[in-house]
C-alpha cells in the first residue's frame, strides 16, 4: 500500500506538470496557426486517444514525460519525411523565428507560472508555520553528521552566515547548505564560535539513510496519541503522560527517550511516568525496531504567520524562484566537483520517495510546485532535444539571420536524444543503487 501511495502521487504530480508543459507548447503553436498533429501525456503504448479536429489527444502508459508533435518540426519523433518537401504555411518551419521561439518557450513559461501560482496559493491558504529560534531553549541535538562537522548536542545556533537566526528552519536554508564559505555561529558554554559548512555536506546528507537533518531541536515532550493494542496501550500509558525515566535513566528530551528505546530493543523496560503530578511506574515491551506504540507531542510553541493575497503574491513568487536558484547552486557544486552527481541527482524512484508513503495535500502541492520549477529549469538547459536546445538554435537564427539546416537540426536532435536517454538511464540506475545500498 505504501508503494501504491508513493507511485500514485508521483504519477499524479507528473501528469499535471507534463500536461501543462505540453499544453503551453500546443496553445502557442495553435495561436500562430501551426498544425498540431498530436498532444500526448505519457509515452506509448497508447492507453487512450481521440482525434478532435486536426489534433489527436493521447494518454500513454509510461508516465515519465509527454510531447506535442507540430507539423514541420524536427522533434523526438524523428519523423523527417515531410521535411523533404517545400514548407507548408501551417508548418513550424514556415513561421518567423520569433514565433517559433515563443512556441518552444511555451512549456517552460507555463511551468514557471504553475510553480508561482502553487506557491502563492499555499502561502495564502496555509500561511507559514515555523519554530522561533528563541523557542529552542535547550539547544540542538547533533547526530553523527552534525558532530562530524563540529556541532555538539546542547549547542544553541544563533546565526547563519553572520545573520541572526530568527527561525530555526533557516538552518536548512540553501544559503547555508549551498552557499560559498557558509558557516553557523553557535553558543557553547557561554561562548560564541563559528562552524564552517564543509563543501561535501550535501553528499553527507545524501548518504544519510535516516530522515533527520544533521541537527534537530532538543525537545521536551509528552505522550500524544497512544496506538490501540500497542505495547504502550497494554502497559497503561495514556495521552498527556510525561515519561521522566526509562529503567531509572532520566529522559527529559525526546531524543533521550529514543536512545533508551534503541538500547533496549526487544526487551522489557520500566518507565517512570508523571501523570497529573503523580509518579507511576509502568512496565512495557520494546519492539525490535525500538518503539512501544505512541506519538510524541513536542513541547515547542510554534508560530504561525498568515498572509493576505497581496502579501502572498511576492512571497510565493520568491519561494518559487528560490527553487531555481537552489538548482543553479547545486549544479554549480556538481560541475566544480564539490558534490557527487550520483548522490545529488534523483530519478522517478527518488522523487516518489520524496512524496512519501502518506498523502497530505500541503506536502503534495509543495513538492509539485518545486518539481514544476525544476522542470522549467531542466528544460531550459541548452541540450538539443530539450526546449533549451531549440531556443539556442532559434536565438542564433534571429541574431545571425541564418537558419541552421534541417540536416544539422536532425543530427543535433539525435545527439540530444542520446544524451537524454543516457541521463535518464543514469538517474534510474542511481535510484536503484541507492535503494539497494
Amino acid at each position: 500500500m505504501d508503494i501504491i501511495v508513493m507511485v500514485g502521487q508521483l504519477v499524479l504530480g507528473l501528469t499535471i506538470l507534463v500536461g501543462l508543459h505540453e499544453l503551453g507548447h500546443m496553445l502557442a503553436a495553435k495561436w500562430f496557426g501551426m498544425r498540431v498533429e498530436k498532444y500526448a501525456i505519457g509515452f506509448p503504448p497508447k492507453i487512450f486517444g481521440k482525434k478532435i479536429g486536426e489534433t489527436e489527444y493521447m494518454l500513454g502508459l509510461i508516465p515519465l514525460g509527454g510531447f506535442v508533435k507540430i507539423s514541420g518540426m524536427v522533434d523526438e519523433s524523428m519523423d523527417t519525411e515531410a521535411l523533404k518537401e517545400e514548407p507548408k504555411p501551417w508548418e513550424f518551419r514556415a513561421k518567423p523565428a520569433w514565433q517559433r521561439l515563443i512556441v518552444m518557450m511555451g512549456g517552460i513559461i507555463v511551468n514557471v507560472i504553475t510553480g508561482i501560482v502553487i506557491f502563492i496559493a499555499l502561502t495564502y491558504n496555509y500561511g507559514e508555520q515555523y519554530i522561533p529560534a528563541d523557542e529552542v531553549k535547550y539547544g540542538i541535538v547533533a547526530n553523527e553528521i552534525g558532530q562530524e562537522i563540529g556541532f555538539k548536542t546542547g549547542d544553541k545556533v544563533v546565526a547563519v552566515n553572520g545573520k541572526k537566526l530568527e527561525r530555526f528552519e533557516d538552518i536548512r536554508s540553501m544559503d547555508a547548505l549551498l552557499g560559498s564559505n557558509a558557516y553557523y555561529t553557535v553558543e557553547r558554554d557561554g561562548q560564541l564560535l563559528d562552524i564552517q559548512v564543509p563543501l561535501d555536506l550535501m553528499d553527507k546528507l545524501a548518504d544519510n539513510k535516516s530522515e533527520s537533518f544533521f541537527v534537530e531541536p532538543r525537545v521536551p515532550f509528552k505522550v500524544g496519541d497512544v496506538v490501540a493494542n500497542s505495547a504502550a496501550a497494554k502497559a497503561g500509558l495514556q495521552e498527556g503522560d510525561f515519561i521522566t525515566k526509562v529503567n531509572g535513566q532520566g529522559v527529559q528530551f525526546f531524543h533521550e527517550f529514543q536512545q533508551a528505546m534503541q538500547q533496549n530493543k526487544g526487551k522489557a523496560v520500566t518507565m517512570t511516568v508523571d501523570r497529573d503530578g503523580k509518579l507511576i511506574k509502568l512496565k512495557t515491551d520494546v519492539s525490535e525496531d525500538g518503539t512501544i506504540g505512541f506519538h510524541s507531542m513536542p513541547l515547542l510553541q510554534l508560530a504561525t504567520r498568515d498572509y493576505t493575497l497581496g502579501e502572498s503574491i511576492p512571497m510565493g513568487t520568491e519561494q518559487a524562484f528560490s527553487v531555481i536558484a537552489a538548482n543553479m547552486k547545486g549544479f554549480g557544486k556538481i560541475f566544480r566537483g564539490e558534490v557527487s552527481a550520483s548522490k545529488s541527482l534523483s530519478g522517478p524512484i527518488g522523487i516518489a520517495q520524496i512524496f512519501g508513503d502518506t498523502f497530505n495535500w500541503y506536502k503534495f502541492w509543495t513538492i509539485t510546485g518545486m518539481l514544476s520549477m525544476v522542470l522549467a529549469f531542466m528544460n531550459f538547459l541548452p541540450i538539443p532535444a530539450l526546449d533549451g536546445g531549440h531556443v539556442v538554435f532559434l536565438t542564433y537564427e534571429m541574431i545571425s539571420g541564418r537558419k541552421p539546416s534541417d540536416n544539422f537540426l536532425e543530427n543535433a536532435q539525435k545527439v540530444g536524444m542520446v544524451i537524454l536517454f543516457g541521463l535518464m538511464a543514469f538517474a534510474i540506475f542511481n535510484d536503484v543503487f541507492k535503494l539497494i545500498f
